[in-house]
């Protein structure tokens, strides 16, 4: 059996351009949840036919998309605190090192007490889902038994994840550090088994998996990142995530801590010209915990030995711009970044970021961009992205495809293809929504703008039309206009959902 979805279809297809199908038919499989097939042009009166060429004449499971409503892939989070999303909204007067003390590790500490993480995190998730976000990093606190709690909840929600216990056995408040690298070490082994012994909804594959989870370098002694990566070194298949380059103050302090002279040898030697010693990456690298399934969160600060490692190791970036701009720690150089080949997805980084939400994400991604432009040298011809603001079709796809990227599932989410999850979202820009700030393509219709190619209509083309109801909801969206979220074809939130 399969259920069809018959309407406008958005899917990324490159960082410069994206499928937007006004009249698509998409059939998805209620066995395994992927997608079976898309067809992207389907008229009304072909509908049967095309339905008989795939062999689904008959009954079928139909869901059509108003005038107005559009399928999407599911935004990839690649970057969140869950718990600090009760902090949301505090602390805006700090930059990174006093917001830790004063707002954050005070909230963290609370996850000692498993009841509060089984009271906290059920909410904390649900509403992460509910603003669209099919796939998330997360970050726990140190706590074994409230790391359990949140993967567990996330288990059972449906949601595509990865949830990783903090390491960090130094440099923080006194009520709230890992007694011991060995504690920390055992710990992290108990939650990467017990994770990934939860029972997979899909005899394909999982959907929650462990991730190593040093917080940041000068959180850790170098006898914990020396056994980080030693586990790592040990389970290639193991994700790592950590904070790199973010606020000045946490760069000077790294350097202090970590001298070029007291560092190991990288375990692999790094290649003809990527000599990172010294720098901030070059102690991640020191360890090995710069490969290909190392989400890096800001690097906003980056220096050309840096990008060069970064490369070489193929690590992916976490873009955080909500964070970077409250907390002050500046503008990363996205464009330059996706010139030198570096994967990049956006993150919120929640309660850095003020906002559960990716809409958010791409809005200040987008800003962002705009502010380097403005600094940025005239640029001569077609230069890459570097120095220029990101279009439309670029911040979608960082938000999607490029996170897919990031956290290595390109192959099953990022965009809405045959042979993928079916990990969705089914988007109004009506004015039934609810969202004063979208204006509604219903309202377009009733003031006659809204049939493209007619006379005073706001659109030529039906494709334009599309188009331009995805900007709409990228840059004036919310959960209001988010219907419907699927992950593997189940529906697990959204204004619709009563589960």
């Amino acid at each position: 059996m399969s259920t069809l979805f018959y309407g406008a279809v958005v899917s990324p297809t490159s960082l410069t351009t994206y499928l937007a199908a006004p009249h698509a038919l998409l059939s998805v499989s209620r066995v395994t949840g992927d997608i079976e097939w898309l067809e992207e042009d389907v008229s009304a009166s072909a509908l049967q036919d095309i339905l008989a060429k795939h062999g689904q004449a008959g009954a079928v499971d139909l869901v059509e998309l108003k005038t107005g409503e559009f399928l999407m892939p599911g935004f990839v989070d690649t970057h969140a605190h869950a718990p600090q999303v009760p902090n949301v909204g505090s602390g805006q007067q700090y930059e990174l090192l006093d917001w830790l003390t004063n707002v954050t590790f005070p909230m963290e500490a609370r996850f000692s007490d498993v009841e509060f993480a089984k009271k906290a995190y059920p909410s904390v998730v649900q509403r992460i889902v509910d603003c669209g976000t099919t796939t998330c990093c997360y970050y726990s606190t140190y706590h074994l038994e409230s790391t359990k709690v949140l993967a567990d909840i996330v288990h059972s929600r449906g949601q595509r994840a990865f949830v990783g216990k903090c390491n960090m056995d130094s440099n923080s408040v006194p009520y709230y550090v890992e007694p011991s690298v060995e504690v920390s070490m055992a710990n992290t082994r108990t939650i990467i088994a017990y994770i990934r012994a939860l029972p997979a909804p899909s005899p394909r594959e999982p959907l929650v998996h462990p991730i190593l989870t040093p917080r940041f370098a000068m959180g850790c002694t170098p006898q914990l990142l020396a056994a980080l990566g030693a586990l790592a070194h040990a389970d290639p298949a193991l994700a790592i995530q950590t904070h790199m380059d973010e606020n000045a103050g946490e760069i000077a302090a790294t350097r202090r801590l970590f001298p070029p002279a007291s560092l190991p040898p990288p375990p692999a030697p790094p290649p003809p010209g990527c000599a990172g010693r010294g720098t901030y990456a070059g102690v991640y690298d020191a360890y090995g915990l710069l490969r290909a399934n190392t989400v890096l969160a800001h690097c906003v600060h980056l220096e050309e030995p840096e990008v060069a490692i970064m490369a070489a190791r193929r690590v992916g970036v976490a873009h955080c711009p909500t964070s970077n701009f409250n907390l002050r720690s500046g503008c990363a150089r996205v464009g330059m970044l996706l010139d030198r080949g570096i994967k990049v997805g956006l993150g919120t980084d929640v309660s850095g970021g003020f906002s559960p939400s990716m809409l958010r994400a791409v809005q200040d991604a987008s800003i962002c961009s705009k502010v380097i432009a403005m600094q940025a040298p005239p640029a001569d011809g077609d230069t890459g992205f570097a120095g220029q603001q990101l279009r439309v079709a670029t911040l979608l796809y960082l938000a999607t495809r490029g996170g897919a990227e990031v956290c290595n599932l390109e192959g099953r989410i990022g965009s809405l293809a045959p042979g993928k999850a079916f990990d969705a979202l089914v988007v109004s820009v009506r004015d039934g929504a609810g969202n004063p700030g979208v204006w509604g393509a219903d309202l377009d219709d009733a003031l006659g703008m809204g049939t493209p190619g007619r006379e005073g209509a706001r659109w030529k083309t039906e494709e334009d039309e599309l188009r331009g109801h995805l900007e709409r909801f990228l840059f004036c969206g919310d959960d209001r206009n988010i219907r419907r979220v699927y992950v593997q074809g189940r529906m697990i939130g959204g204004k619709e959902f009563r589960g």
